[in-house]
């Protein structure tokens, strides 16, 4: 039951975040600041074996230009294993991989985790039924999952 809980508790905060989402993005309410939030997400999927191509800081790119963003960062990453079989199914879904996580503190300090669905994305290619989906949306709901329940698990870490 303890192990269920937390699975519970992501899909209900899913559930009830998506309503105010654009469409197509899976959004999470994030107990951690911004940061921790995407080293934490980096660093689970670094963990599962996924290759890490870029990680973008869009507060610091403002800063550049003389402008101001409440943080956020973006993570580009993926691993051909997971990419390639929705490719296989519509090659066009290759605009959208590899997979992006987007972290983000909105006004009210609420700090977010979001990510494409991979449902929406194979809808948006015309591969509604791509054998690749399931696996795609496990494997992200997984790494959310572990990255927003990191706090209760080892609540040392920062």
């Amino acid at each position: 039951m303890k192990r269920f809980l937390p699975s519970l508790l992501v899909l209900l905060v899913a559930a009830t975040s998506n309503v105010f989402a654009a469409e197509g993005l899976i959004s999470l309410k994030s107990p951690l600041t911004a940061k921790e939030t995407m080293n934490r997400f980096e660093e689970n999927a670094k963990q599962r074996g996924l290759i890490i191509f870029a990680r973008i800081d869009h507060a610091a790119g403002a800063v550049k230009v003389g402008k101001t963003l409440r943080p956020t960062e973006l993570l580009i990453f993926g691993n051909p294993m997971g990419g390639t079989p929705l490719i296989e199914c519509a090659q066009t879904a290759g605009i959208d991989l590899p997979l992006k996580a987007l972290v983000w503190e909105d006004p009210k300090g609420q700090v977010w985790l979001g990510y494409n669905d991979p449902a929406y994305l194979a809808k948006r290619h015309g591969a509604i039924d791509c054998p690749a989906v399931a696996p795609l949306t496990k494997a992200l709901a997984g790494l959310a999952e572990a990255t927003l329940a990191a706090r209760l698990t080892n609540p040392q870490t920062n």
